[in-house]
């Protein structure tokens, strides 16, 4: 199990800083959407900061959540619209 959860915290750390660069703010500056859309961004590169907190400390179970929970808010953004994003691909369900 120790391997299993190691390539999955690996896969999902991977997973959520790639969809942190690729993805873009689609509404336009000033709007409340754009407000959503950088607070989801906020949010998920938090948690992507935290999963690598965990990991270093050797807590491979919440670097996992972690890097899990900030991948939903990303693929939640992208869902709504506020992110542009590639539809083909593994990063998002869009």
């Amino acid at each position: 199990m120790p391997a299993e959860l190691e390539e999955k915290t690996d896969r999902y750390e991977s997973l959520l800083a790639e969809a942190l660069e690729t993805a873009e703010i689609a509404p336009p500056e000033g709007t409340p959407l754009h407000e959503v859309a950088a607070d989801y961004e906020e949010m998920a590169a938090s948690y992507l900061e935290d999963g690598r907190h965990f990991r270093a400390d050797g807590d491979l179970v919440n670097a996992l959540a972690s890097f899990s929970y900030g991948h939903g808010w990303m693929d939640a953004g992208a869902r709504l619209g506020v992110f542009e994003v590639p539809t083909d691909g593994h990063l998002f369900t869009v």
